[in-house]
């Protein structure tokens, strides 16, 4: 063996070794995760909490130039929230850190916009966190990407913008200690308008898991995705307030339902005197068949503006805790594909099919829409969609969604040079076909279907590029 053999050898052997550790790495992250979906689960209850700026003016959504000196708690005491949160057997909080008018409740040096400029002047998720950690109760935190009063909205979102959200999620997720997820609301929402492209999800979510890598990330984007997949979440979440039921008797994937207590999210002046909702509807109709279908319930309950919550939620969540208590794990999460967290490739980007309907062309098979379909012309017995990139593109992840699950056999393939390649030849029936394979690099991919029960409908053609 000459030398440049040997050194062949040798850089093949290195090259091995790297790809082996980087399969075991992938492997201890998906393992990690499911364990942290498991765990979310388990946890059964918790106790969302609504308290900034908004509980001062009377509306879910003030005035982003309202001023800090309106926030003037004068009994503040999350040794309280804590307390009632216990007396219903809840296992978490979750504190409203910054809503959507950009106000922070905690010793942020971000923006002068915070606790720290109100007659206040004392760091609420320090107070909070500490308290709910004192009573054995998990920790977690809401952020709303989403900001008013810093600009933070559509068609403003610049990269200064960009790093003061990291900045943020930074002070978040250093200074108080261990966060057991972070649920972000205000992003890729039919209301906000905020892409994840405009603020790039895959970044937030990586920089978050640098930090603290057992943090799960929620984003209450349960209206735009399908129920079958976690896209761009570690847990499926759904706001019944906002008309998103999830549907007990399919759900396999780990979830998350929030509803509040009262009329509203944020304190309103006629809380104290306007009836809670009943421990009896919350333990039979919330908590115990919501469980079964693999959904931790989220109650929200919200501090007035002495900073304490209203004796009759105090006297409902004691109620709760007298009717129902966490009685230990759930049955065993089913096996599930990991979070899709990449930008797609194919979206808006060129299409072509084979014989469709003329009101629903390919155009609608790559448009970002889950509510429109490419349906293929039932005269076509093979059909067949395709995506063209403007130039060259590296991809392993293609997922088919369909408007309903019907096609049987289908093949994927890339075009290089001009060559038509095989991807993968398919035989998944469910509506949500996930397909993630080694990295190819090609500046066209299509579906070709060889077997269906019926017309096809594909509601989204995706592609992805997934850091591996």
């Amino acid at each position: 063996m000459n030398i440049f053999t040997k050194r062949l050898f040798l850089a093949l052997l290195v090259l091995q070794s790297v790809l082996l550790c980087s399969q075991k790495t992938i492997a201890q992250q998906s393992a990690n995760l499911q364990k942290r979906q498991q765990d979310f689960v388990d946890l059964r209850f918790g106790m969302f909490i609504h308290y900034n700026i908004p509980t001062y003016m009377n509306q879910d959504w003030p005035d982003p130039e309202a001023s800090p000196s309106i926030f003037n708690p004068k009994k503040l005491n999350t040794d309280q929230w804590a307390k009632a949160a216990k007396s219903a057997n809840m296992s978490y909080g979750c504190l409203t850190t910054k809503h959507h008018s950009g106000f922070s409740i905690w010793d942020t040096k971000t923006t002068d916009y915070s606790v720290m400029s109100s007659p206040y002047k004392k760091d609420i998720v320090k107070a909070y966190t500490e308290s709910f950690r004192k009573a054995g109760l998990k920790v977690m935190l809401y952020y709303s990407i989403l900001d008013t009063h810093h600009k933070i909205r559509p068609g403003m979102i610049t990269p200064e913008k960009i790093e003061f959200i990291k900045a943020q999620l930074r002070e978040l997720l250093t200074n108080y200690g261990k966060i057991d997820a972070l649920i972000i609301d205000g992003w890729d929402a039919p209301w906000s308008r905020i892409s994840y492209d405009d603020v790039p999800f895959e970044e937030m979510y990586r920089l978050i898991k640098s930090i603290q890598p057992e943090c799960l990330v929620m984003d209450l984007n349960a209206a735009k995705y399908p129920a079958e997949a976690l896209y761009y979440t570690d847990i499926k979440s759904y706001e019944l307030g906002a008309g998103q039921h999830i549907k007990k008797e399919s759900n396999k994937l780990p979830a998350l339902t929030c509803l509040p207590i009262n009329t509203a999210w944020f304190w309103k002046t006629d809380f104290p005197t306007t009836p809670v909702k009943t421990a009896d509807d919350m333990v039979e109709k919330m908590i115990k068949p919501l469980n079964d279908a693999y959904c931790n319930f989220i109650l929200n309950v919200a501090p007035n503006r002495d900073g304490l919550i209203d004796d009759n939620a105090l006297a409902a969540l004691k109620e709760i805790g007298q009717k129902w208590k966490n009685n230990g794990p759930l049955p065993a999460l089913p096996a599930a594909q990991a979070p899709i967290i990449s930008p797609n490739l194919a979206k808006k980007q060129a299409s072509n099919s084979s014989w469709s309907y003329d009101m629903d062309i390919m155009d609608f098979g790559n448009d970002d829409n889950f509510n429109s379909t490419w349906v293929s012309n039932p005269e076509v017995k093979n059909p067949w969609y395709e995506v063209t990139f403007e130039r060259d593109q590296a991809f392993n992840t293609i997922v088919i969604a369909e408007k309903e699950p019907n096609i049987k056999a289908y093949r994927l393939e890339y075009s290089e040079n001009g060559v038509w390649k095989p991807i993968v030849s398919g035989n998944d029936a469910s509506r949500i076909k996930i397909h993630r394979f080694n990295r190819v690099w090609g500046k066209k991919v299509r579906i070709l279907v060889d077997e269906a029960d019926k017309n096809t409908e594909i509601a989204e053609f995706q592609v992805y590029n997934e850091r591996r």
